[in-house]
């Protein structure tokens, strides 16, 4: 079952809308996008890279072919590509009692690498891929380098497979072994297979893009290294190897394409795109509170004292804000719940303190906790905090005195002041559960509406559930059976049908016991059912230094399979699960996230899965996951593995106020029983994220 989501793709991108300026004619945002995806021509590719962090949605249609495809630029030097293609002209399956009159549906992933910079003199030199493994319809790789000359960019580029099948030029591999002679066909659906890259015939392909003197229209005209013999879509006819073609902009987010194509083939569609490093929110919040100092021991009235609570938590987003003194000490604590950068909540709350701040006060402590549990105490010198919000003589700027520490629980202070915290907490929320690309059907969805509530027993027991309640879905095209568990490996995950078929079903119901360990460690325990398809008990540990690069974390796992006839019972299926994970922030890539974890999955297979992600400017966050175990590509089935892609969008771009709330977008190609993880509520390093000044 995939996770909720609130948003789709394509949703995301027209909301971008918003952001944009549709009366004007902006600058081109980059190159344009190729009818594969990606930066290019039409048909062929070119050296040229998007700005860091744009996002491409793409449609390209013609007699025999649908292209859809999206495009990211996840580093300055690295453009990846997802792609679904939709052959017109091929049924999905022979057996239509399968896959019903649904066309030919391929899978596909493309990269490209920057190896050379433009220079004055010298092209940007690049290198790619094309549908990496899988079957293979249009694999390729190639070299390609682009010139820019006023309004012109020239692209010259060499490639082998799809993109040079016209075999124009000898493959210089074949002299070195004849198998690089002849390039492999042929492939499984999902897997990749790197072993054909090289092989096979070899073509030059190039063109030219203009940007014409009127500024949303720009011209491409290219000449391609294919022949089209022996085309999946079938022996296409080819009266010409050039193709024409024209970018037209609509407005800063949306492009139109046509091209003329072999001669004979017209092809057109759209690009929809934005970029995930300058989406900016666009909100109505309330102003910082100005620094006027109150010169009296204010702190000592009472009503003070409930304005400052009140400031705390409505202005600088701190709930259940309580205020404590002890010493020469102040003490500031609460959950940020406005905030996602942190240091917002932290400079309003100073602001708040120091406008009545009592004598002899020499150290602010602000602790933010999550889930009743403390995360970070940043720590504040009063008198360069002071200096700071009243502004340095000219020349005299000095640094402001504030560190982040391991939380600071002052205990019994000498008096305390706080805004209770409210222990009960519900939810109403539509969700969407979606799964593309199968064989049975493209699109297949479930769409319904999540129910839950919270209830705090205690500052550290939780208990809550939610109900789902199913509108409509077409999963009843789901007609996997199941091969895997001819070959010994349970259906942990492709009783999907039968779930998804109650009307209403409780989704989870669990005690959750939470807390701060101390020294870096947190620590969970949990009961009950814990998500549609699993119920039973677990724990884990994390543990997670103050702006670290890395930490570490284990969970382990006792569950039974929930019986989709009543989901209120188990069925006789049961399994121990857990798994030891590292997280790492690279040195040289601080937006980068690896996370790895080894262990055993939901059908008792062991192996390790691979997570990296990329959160850029706007806080989006764009990732992709591997799973390799023990089980045979014989027993997975079609994908041989586990892998999918996310995208994790904080709602605050799209809402008037600031908030911390997240969609996730998932995708993930096939519902299959190898690799498969407990999809557990609540977990720590999410719980923690306030632990890294940096990302959140």
């Amino acid at each position: 079952m995939k996770k909720p989501l609130l948003l789709n793709l394509l949703a995301l991108s027209v909301a971008t809308a918003f952001h944009a300026q549709a009366d004007t004619f902006p600058d081109p945002v980059g190159p344009s996008q190729s009818d594969f995806g990606g930066v290019g021509l039409m048909q062929t590719p070119t050296a040229r890279m998007s700005p860091d962090g744009e996002f491409s949605l793409n449609y390209r249609n013609n007699d025999q072919y649908r292209f859809y495809s999206a495009s990211l630029q996840l580093l300055p030097w690295l453009e990846t590509t997802v792609r679904y293609t939709d052959v017109r002209t091929r049924q999905y399956s022979s057996n239509p009692g399968f896959s019903g009159s649904q066309s030919y549906k391929d899978k596909s992933f493309d990269f490209k690498l920057r190896l050379l910079n433009e220079s004055y003199w010298l092209p940007a030199v690049a290198f790619g891929t094309r549908d990496l493994g899988g079957t293979g319809l249009f694999d390729s790789e190639y070299l390609v380098a682009s010139k820019a000359w006023g309004p012109l960019d020239f692209t010259f580029g060499i490639g082998w497979g799809y993109l040079g099948n016209s075999g124009t030029l000898t493959n210089p591999f074949c002299s070195a072994s004849e198998s690089y002679c002849k390039r492999p066909s042929g492939g499984t659906a999902g897997a990749i297979n790197g072993s054909q890259m090289f092989h096979g015939p070899m073509a030059p392909f190039g063109g030219v893009e203009y940007q014409t003197p009127w500024q949303p229209l720009r011209l491409k005209l290219e000449y391609e290294g294919n022949d089209y013999r022996g085309d999946f879509a079938g022996k296409l006819k080819q009266t010409s190897k050039l193709n024409v073609g024209a970018v037209y902009q609509l407005n800063s987010w949306t492009e139109l394409n046509a091209s003329y194509e072999r001669g004979n083939t017209f092809m057109f569609g759209v690009t929809l795109h934005t970029n995930f490093d300058a989406i900016q929110p666009g909100h109505v919040d309330s102003p910082k509170p100005d620094y006027r100092p109150d010169p009296q021991d204010a702190m000592l009235e009472p009503s003070v004292v409930a304005s400052q609570l009140g400031d705390l938590k409505y202005n600088a987003g701190l709930n259940a804000p309580r205020i404590q003194t002890q010493g020469s000490t102040l003490y500031v604590s609460g959950e940020q719940v406005k905030y996602r950068d942190t240091r917002e909540g932290i400079d309003r709350a100073n602001r708040i303190i120091m406008n009545h701040l009592p004598a002899g006060i020499d150290t602010l402590d602000v602790t933010e906790s999550r889930a009743n549990m403390p995360q970070v105490t940043t720590r504040t010198d009063v008198a360069s905090l002071r200096q700071d919000l009243a502004g340095y003589p000219l020349g005299q700027d000095r640094p402001l005195r504030q560190q982040r520490v391991d939380p600071v629980d002052p205990g019994t202070t000498e008096q305390g002041y706080f805004i209770r915290k409210s222990r009960f907490s519900y939810y109403l929320s539509p969700v969407l559960n979606q799964s593309i690309g199968g064989p049975e059907s493209f699109y297949m969805y479930q769409l319904g509406v999540m129910g839950g509530a919270d209830y705090w027993l205690s500052d550290h027991l939780l208990v809550g559930g939610s109900v789902f309640a199913n509108l409509t879905n077409n999963y009843n095209k789901f007609n996997y059976d199941g091969l895997s568990a001819y070959h010994g490996l349970a259906r942990v995950r492709t009783h999907i049908r039968q779930y998804v078929e109650n009307k209403a079903y409780v989704n989870d119901l669990q005690a959750n016991y939470l807390g701060y360990l101390g020294n870096g460690f947190y620590g969970q325990l949990y009961g009950g059912y814990l998500e549609t398809m699993y119920g039973g008990v677990g724990g884990e540990v994390l543990y997670r230094p103050i702006d670290s690069n890395w930490a570490f974390g284990i969970d382990a796992n006792y569950v039974r399979q929930r019986d989709w006839d009543d989901m209120m019972r188990f069925t006789a299926y049961k399994a121990p699960t857990g798994h030891l994970t590292a997280y790492w922030r690279p040195w040289f890539m601080q937006d980068v996230l690896v996370k790895a974890s080894v262990g055993q999955y939901l059908a008792k297979d062991k192996g390790a899965t691979v997570d990296i992600s990329k959160r850029f400017d706007s806080g989006v966050v764009v990732g992709a996951y591997v799973t390799k175990t023990n089980v045979s590509a014989e027993e997975y089935g079609e994908g041989d593995f586990t892998k999918g892609f996310y995208i994790s969008v904080p709602l605050d771009l799209f809402t008037t106020t600031p908030n911390r709330g997240r969609a996730q977008i998932n995708w993930v190609p096939l519902t299959r029983d190898g690799g498969q993880m407990l999809a557990r509520k609540y977990q720590l390093y999410n719980l923690t994220s306030d632990r890294d000044d940096r990302f959140n």
